[in-house]
């Protein structure tokens, strides 16, 4: 498992380091690609506001020093200024090299290479080219101001190529350095992330083996795997209390049954039953805990779900126990009646009102029209455990015959007697079944799933109450349908 962990580092690490490197590698392609025409786009709209400004200067009179202002421009904006009158007298010139001369030879294209125009307007042309004498790339505007003088204005272009090679230097430099830093942080954070999992594979481990002796530490991040932990003991907890509730329980059971010789049978029995039975949810539960501990779970929704199935089985573990071990007490003598007087009308109807919504979710018509109190002298704990297994299993095994999903409770009495059955439409049992349902963890149906299924133990629970009574009780196969009864 920790080789695990340590590949969660390794992919966290990887992944950071691609999804970096892949943006600094965009961002060079960018630099190479549009780079270059962002320049060209921003001198162009430079030579522009320059045209403005200096058409400004020529037509304004209270514009004074004009040349000290060109120089300026020049400056800020590596331009070079070519002014002439319409007769190529020279009014303004940045230097020797650009002269009315010149720009006549670039304006003919006698020496021009590759020239391309980037605007054109009313009185304004700019062009791109390069000058075959030299080799260098120009951005030319060309334009007449409104008092006629001629403006020339050349912007060198081969800077830019300096500077996408320098930005592309930097960038690689910074993403060397960047990398660098974020192995340290996500070594730094993979170690803070992975080590509540470790604890978490742990604590899952030892309980795989019934040890329940670690607990997840609990933080103030409330996060998901902070909520996992906790998810977790409260799984450890309820799990130490189920198998202490057991192994008590056990060693009560085995000095009741060394009195009465039948330790032997019984312990091989209950054995039996309880590796039987809760091997399956203990697979479940390792299952789901390993799972969440290797992150098959990625998302906060599947964490929740796994979770909750490990919650459920545990609480079904619980229930499974308290029952198998009601019903052993029961079998071997342990019951004990205390009778008293009860309304068993009453009692049925609270536990209609308790299931009603299990009866709901299953659109199951419930038929029980008794309203008159009807006092019984009887044991209401395990009177009450009866019915409400009747009851409950019932309603899982009702089905829709000639359009009608029914369940009808039914009260009769006579010669001192009340005899209470529980109908339900479905399928008639098998005859070879009838007698075979009343034993411990028999379902007739197999195929039915753990949600639906029960624990397999409430038929040989009532069995074993009213043999301890001896009264009867039984099931009968009737038209359209299967009835339960037992008599008080």
């Amino acid at each position: 498992m920790p080789n695990k962990m340590k590949s969660i580092r390794t992919r966290l690490f990887l992944t950071l380091s691609i999804t970096l490197t892949i943006i600094i590698v965009l961002f060079i392609i960018a630099n190479n690609i549009i780079l270059e025409r962002f320049y060209i786009y921003s001198k162009e709209n430079n030579l522009l506001e320059a045209y403005k400004t200096i058409n400004f200067y020529y037509n304004s009179e209270e514009t004074t020093d004009i040349d000290s202002k060109l120089q300026e421009m020049e400056i800020n904006n590596n331009f070079e200024i070519l002014i002439t009158t319409p007769y190529n007298a020279t009014v303004y010139m940045s230097n020797n090299d650009f002269t009315p001369s010149y720009m006549s030879i670039i304006i003919k294209r006698e020496f021009l290479h590759n020239a391309s125009a980037i605007y054109s307007g009313d009185k304004i042309i700019i062009n791109q080219s390069q000058d075959i004498t030299t080799g260098y790339k120009f951005i030319y505007l060309t334009a007449t101001l409104d008092n006629e003088y001629k403006l020339y204005i050349r912007v060198p272009i081969a800077a830019i190529k300096e500077s996408v090679k320098i930005s592309n230097t930097f960038l690689q430099l910074i993403g060397i350095i960047t990398l660098i830093i974020s192995g340290i942080i996500v070594v730094i954070i993979s170690k803070r992330f992975t080590e509540p999992i470790l604890q978490l594979n742990e604590v899952a481990r030892k309980m795989s083996r019934l040890d329940f002796s670690s607990k997840y530490k609990e933080t103030k991040t409330n996060d998901e795997i902070d909520n996992l932990g906790k998810s977790i003991n409260v799984m450890s907890n309820t799990m130490e209390k189920t198998i202490k509730q057991l192994r008590n329980t056990n060693i009560e059971l085995e000095k009741d049954i060394e009195e009465k010789s039948k330790t032997d049978e019984m312990r091989k029995q209950f054995i039996s039953d309880v590796s039987h039975e809760l091997k399956t949810p203990i697979a479940l539960i390792q299952g789901y805990a390993e799972g969440l501990v290797e992150n098959v779970a990625n998302d906060e929704e599947s964490r929740k779900f796994y979770a909750e199935v490990i919650l459920d089985e545990s609480n079904k573990m619980d229930v499974l126990v308290k029952k198998l071990l009601e019903l052993i007490k029961i079998e071997y003598g342990a019951l004990e009646l205390n009778n008293s007087e009860f309304d068993i009308t009453e009692l049925i109807s609270e536990i209609i009102r308790k299931s009603q919504v299990i009866i709901d979710e299953k659109k199951v018509n419930v038929i029980y029209n008794k309203d008159e109190k009807v006092i019984i002298n009887a044991d209401e704990f395990y009177t009450e455990q009866i019915i409400n297994n009747y009851f409950t299993n019932a309603i899982k095994n009702a089905k829709e015959i000639e359009g009608k999903k029914e369940i009808k409770i039914e009260i009769e009495q006579k010669d001192n007697k009340t005899r209470i059955s529980v109908f339900n439409t479905g399928e008639n049992i098998k005859e070879e079944d009838l007698e075979r349902i009343w034993k411990r963890f028999y379902k007739v149906d197999e195929s039915r799933n753990r949600q639906d299924g029960g624990t397999g133990i409430g038929l040989a629970l009532v069995k074993a109450i009213m043999e301890r009574t001896g009264k009867k009780y039984g099931v009968e196969n009737k038209e359209n349908g299967v009835e339960f009864y037992f008599e008080i």
